[in-house]
């Protein structure tokens, strides 16, 4: 049977592309190891930040779109990002970079039961650096011209914070679709894991009523999990819509094969293979066309604003 073997990427909404840029590369010493358009919607940038090649399970990903107003918080949403660093003295250089930017934050505190630094991004979006030992991804690959140092840069994905009203729903999605491990309980709260002991596999779900989330900048649009192949991916659509969701069918996305479902709350999960990856086409901040939308470069790009320029 095929195992979900943690995060793949998380897919955000930012108003600059501008700013998101200089933010996840210069600040946060990520790599912008994609530069793309929304594959629906050619006049959008997508950019894919990560290690040096943008590995799966490293992948930060963002929609710009430049008339987002502002997120009004709720719930039956991602809320917040998990990224790993490989220590707790990783986490006191992390304090000392971000106090020179000037990004507020809340110093070193406890998260999940791991010394961990809060902030938010230019849009809001809440994340939380986490250090933990023995974290660091088969995949990771350090990006030589990052601005942060080898020994200190973010390795991926940590935890991934949502919230929803139906709590024991996602729950059962999570456990009895997919494998995921409860690993932790309490009132209101619950953590699972999808390969044990991984915190790049780890969602925190936290059940919270109110209204839903309305979504603007520094939202997250989905969650993507990883899986092998395209033939895993034809098992696992046969087994979501086997449970009544709808799914969209494998989806061929170029740099992977993706298929995308909502459960019950309205969380929209994507499935994608960790292949064939950024690399197929190259990696770096030229703008890349997957095949089918190569024909139209010109017209894209002439409707793109440059990112460096306000």
């Amino acid at each position: 049977m095929p195992t979900i073997t943690g995060h793949h990427h998380v897919s955000m909404m930012t108003k600059s592309a501008t700013a998101n840029y200089h933010f996840y590369t210069k600040v946060l010493g990520l790599r912008l190891a994609k530069k793309t358009v929304n594959q629906d919607d050619p006049t959008m940038y997508h950019l894919f930040y990560g290690d040096k090649t943008g590995s799966p399970g490293t992948a930060l990903t963002f929609f710009e779109m430049p008339n987002l107003g502002s997120t009004y918080p709720g719930t039956n949403a991602i809320t917040r990002i998990g990224l790993l660093v490989p220590n707790e003295a990783s986490l006191s250089y992390w304090k000392k970079r971000l106090d020179e930017f000037d990004i507020a934050h809340d110093g070193i505190e406890i998260y999940q039961e791991r010394p961990a630094i809060h902030m938010k991004d230019p849009d809001g979006l809440p994340l939380v650096i986490m250090a933990e030992e023995n974290q660091t991804s088969a995949y990771w690959q350090k990006w030589e011209a990052s601005p942060v140092p080898s020994e200190h840069q973010i390795r991926g994905m940590g935890t991934i914070e949502m919230k929803v009203r139906r709590l024991d729903k996602l729950v059962t999605t999570l456990t009895e679709l997919f494998g995921y491990e409860v690993v932790q309980e309490s009132e209101g709260e619950t953590v699972l894991q999808a390969v044990e002991g991984r915190t790049a596999s780890e969602i925190l779900l936290q059940q919270t009523e109110g209204k839903r989330e309305r979504p603007g900048k520094g939202s997250v649009h989905h969650i993507a999990i990883r899986v092998q192949n395209e033939e895993e991916l034809a098992y696992w659509k046969a087994e979501i819509e086997k449970r009544g969701f709808h799914s969209t069918g494998i989806i061929d996305r170029f740099y992977f094969q993706s298929l995308y479902f909502r459960e019950s709350n309205g969380i929209l999960f994507e499935l994608a293979t960790d292949g064939p990856g950024f690399e197929v086409d190259g990696v770096g901040e030229r703008l890349a066309l997957p095949p089918f939308l190569e024909g139209k470069r010109t017209e894209i790009e002439a409707g793109l604003v440059q990112i460096g320029e306000e």
